[in-house]
């Protein structure tokens, strides 16, 4: 089953005593058929997705909770899965929603899937770690320094708790990546240049305001337009090819894998007021610059412009030949690997890696993705604030002194102004009925990265 295969859901639960918590699942330590507890916390498309991916490995488990800030969230999720009519699924009254929901989910179960907005992820994270939890959670995992920070603490007491992790790059779970990996450090196309990586589109969606939406929930809603939820575009969908690029570069040692310098631009062209409005405060472009401690580069770009040139790609450039996911040449175009498909024939890479990680728990196999996917969605982070700064930045600075972008401490209610709000003033006056954020955009050799 397909990552966007629960996306039409109607309706609402009917009745009460839903949020009631059945009791905590005993420890995460589970081996060979025993049955495992899976929680899922964050219902949303990516949310449901991750439930029928965890499904199709087919294995011994039961879905016994599932929680989402939103109530209409975690309702219809549950109407959803009900409806499917599959019995790894009993969510009894384990249906929570609230912004401690993801607690009591956690608390019900053996493994969690998270899958909430992006800014919420270290917070989430730790709490499972802490309670002895293996964790798939999706990509990215944090929007600023402090959530890397945050993520770097906890792989640390995955590792000592022998816990297994999992994170959403699923190109890690491609044959033709790893293969291509593999070639490359052995030497297939000599030393290491560079390599360009793209996500170059058209755009992403955008919900309108619902009736009585405090401006907390419109925001949340729409996370992706802004940067304290999302960490924007480049952070957001970007990130893959950014992590392709640190596993390229990282020589096999993929823990420590991240670039040591950046320079970058970007900005806002199409997506600024008036041609939209209700449409955050990030950026519709960038470009990016990363420079490794061999001395081998990175060259990024990411878009989200409508009618424009699009590629999503890596290519790999070595001094002896260059190459992509399953294809590696010779500098004169010879072919010098190309993946053998049918002897890699495996499930999609997004149900693949849930597969895989049904295996680490089952078997007891040491695996912690945590440590490359927080580089990698600090890598991106790296990048954005290298472009709203205008600044060459050193990723030890960057990493010690970038600012919040996320209200760690401050996101408990709807009713709570969120740390972006709607202009009222000049330069841009809106009128009664507009509401845009124009003053928040990040303007370069204004904007302060520390």
């Amino acid at each position: 089953m397909k990552r966007r295969d629960f996306l039409k859901t109607t309706g609402i639960l009917a009745g009460t005593g839903l949020v009631s918590n059945l009791g905590v699942a005993r420890g995460a330590q589970v081996k060979g058929d025993d049955l495992i507890k899976v929680a899922l916390v964050g219902c949303g498309g990516r949310g449901r997705g991750a439930v029928g991916d965890r499904l199709s490995a087919n294995d011994n488990i039961k879905i016994v909770a599932i929680a989402d800030a939103f109530e209409n969230n975690a309702k219809s999720a549950a109407e959803a899965f009900a409806a499917m009519e599959n019995d790894k699924i009993d969510l009894g009254d384990n249906i929570f929603w609230g912004f401690d929901a993801y607690k009591k989910a956690i608390d019900c179960c053996d493994q969690v899937l998270i899958a909430t907005t992006p800014g919420f992820r270290p917070i989430h994270y730790k709490y499972a770690i802490e309670q002895g939890k293996h964790v798939f959670m999706e990509k990215p995992c944090c929007v600023d320094a402090r959530g890397y920070r945050s993520l770097m603490e906890t792989n640390k007491l995955a590792d000592e708790k022998g816990l297994t992790v999992v994170v959403g790059f699923q190109r890690h779970y491609e044959p033709q990546y790893q293969q291509m990996i593999e070639k490359i450090n052995e030497g297939a196309i000599g030393d290491v240049m560079y390599t360009r990586v793209y996500w170059n589109g058209d755009g992403i969606w955008e919900r309108g305001r619902q009736e009585n939406d405090s401006e907390m929930m419109y925001q949340m809603r729409n996370w992706y337009h802004f940067i304290w939820l999302c960490g924007d575009g480049i952070c957001e969908q970007h990130c893959h090819n950014i992590d392709v690029g640190n596993w390229i570069h990282s020589k096999g040692d993929l823990k420590n894998s991240h670039p040591v310098k950046v320079n970058a631009m970007g900005g806002r062209q199409v997506r600024s007021f008036p041609r939209f409005k209700n449409s955050g405060h990030r950026y519709d472009h960038y470009v990016a610059e990363f420079t490794y401690a061999d001395g081998s580069q990175m060259f990024s770009q990411c878009r989200h412009q409508g009618n424009t040139w699009s590629n999503v790609s890596e290519t790999v450039y070595g001094t002896k030949g260059m190459g992509g996911p399953g294809w590696l040449n010779d500098r004169e175009g010879n072919s010098v690997w190309r993946i053998d498909r049918e002897a890699n024939n495996v499930p999609g890479p997004y149900q693949y890696e849930h597969h895989k990680q049904a295996e680490f728990i089952r078997n007891g196999i040491k695996n912690n993705d945590g440590w490359h996917a927080a580089n990698s969605t600090f890598t991106s982070i790296f990048a954005r604030m290298a472009a709203q700064s205008g600044k060459e930045l050193n990723w030890d600075d960057a990493v010690a002194n970038g600012h919040d972008e996320f209200p760690y401490d401050a996101v408990m209610s709807w009713e709570l102004d969120p740390p972006v709000m709607p202009d009222t003033t000049a330069p841009v006056q809106p009128s009664a009925n507009d509401i845009i954020y124009e003053n928040s955009v990040a303007m370069p050799g204004i904007w302060k990265w520390d």
